[in-house]
């Protein structure tokens, strides 16, 4: 298994998800740039956005998947889950989900067969096996749903030694639980669940990227993110 403590090159402090997120959730919107995450949702071909009849969104924070979701054709239910309750509170100010509930993204409470579309992005990182999540996943959806994941891509995470962090009040850094999972450990874990891959792809840091990362020029050309999307068999 391998392990972000041997690629650390930050040494920050490091907190668990809740309370991570919990101190974060004011700034959130002001540090997370959308081409990391949104950008790799606008590039799918899958699922057919404007045809999702009932959405559970995992680890949905502030609710900006969410609010990219209804921008961009989903008008039915989007019901979201998260471990926070400040980035929830978030959530519920910006008004883009039906129903919000506190709970984990492996052990939601939400109904068993329920939804047309699952979508988490950016929470794999914190978790550190992702076979309880590809299986919750797989019983929130109906045959026939979608999976749709975006993930920190591990090789930037291990070219980089950068956790997910942030800025405290205080002015220091804190990082919040990292795990690396290499590519293949999703799979194994989708497929162990019973999905099948139906499209990826991968997020490069480019020109785009480097308009609003300036100083990380020393990693154009390396993957960033990953988004994978996942079919469970009607």
């Amino acid at each position: 298994m391998v392990q972000f403590a041997d690629f650390d090159t930050r040494g920050y402090p490091m907190v668990d998800v809740r309370t991570g997120y919990g101190q974060w959730a004011d700034t959130y919107e002001r540090t997370v740039e959308d081409i990391m995450d949104l950008a790799l949702l606008e590039e799918l071909t899958e699922p057919s956005w404007s045809t999702v009849r009932r959405t559970a969104d995992l680890g949905c924070g502030t609710g900006r998947t969410a609010a990219w979701l209804r921008r961009n054709g989903v008008g039915s239910v989007i019901d979201g889950v998260d471990l926070t309750p400040e980035m929830l509170a978030a959530a519920r100010s910006r008004g883009a989900h039906d129903h919000l509930y506190e709970a984990d993204v492996t052990a939601t409470g939400l109904a068993g067969g329920a939804y047309d579309l699952v979508i988490a992005s950016l929470i794999d990182e914190h978790l550190a096996d992702l076979r309880p999540l590809y299986a919750e996943a797989w019983r929130l959806a109906e045959p026939g749903a979608l999976f749709v994941l975006v993930a920190f891509h591990p090789h930037f995470i291990m070219v980089s030694g950068m956790p997910t962090h942030f800025t405290a009040s205080s002015g220091e850094p804190v990082a919040i639980d990292t795990n690396v999972h290499l590519l293949s450990d999703h799979v194994m874990a989708a497929v162990g669940a019973g999905w099948t891959l139906a499209e990826m792809r991968e997020n490069v840091i480019d020109d785009r990227w480097l308009t609003v990362k300036p100083k990380w020029s020393r990693f154009r050309g390396h993957p960033f993110t990953a988004a994978l999307v996942w079919r469970k068999p009607a």
